[in-house]
């Protein structure tokens, strides 16, 4: 089963070294496959493909609490996130 990430701007999920199911792979996400998806991320293993890792993409009330929490990525998407919205 992969390790499940609900929480995008939790400390250290990137470095967190885990261990593939299928193959027994140790590693951490720079390590892996990222496949981008709408809501999630998935982080194969480089050397089966299994699944290892979901990561799930923060809504923006999530961006906005992170970035008022000092948070210096969720205050990088918050300021992308404005801009896009007040092109519409």
């Amino acid at each position: 089963m992969p390790l499940l990430i609900d929480n995008y701007f939790q400390p250290g999920w990137r470095l967190r070294v885990v261990t593939c199911a299928a193959c027994e792979w140790e590693g951490d996400s720079r390590a892996m496959t990222l496949e981008p998806h709408e809501d999630l991320s998935e982080y194969l293993c480089p050397q089966c493909e299994d699944i290892v890792l979901v990561v799930h993409h923060p809504d923006l009330a999530q961006v906005r609490a992170a970035a008022a929490a000092g948070h210096p990525e969720a205050i990088e998407q918050l300021a992308l996130m404005q801009e896009y919205l007040s092109r519409k």
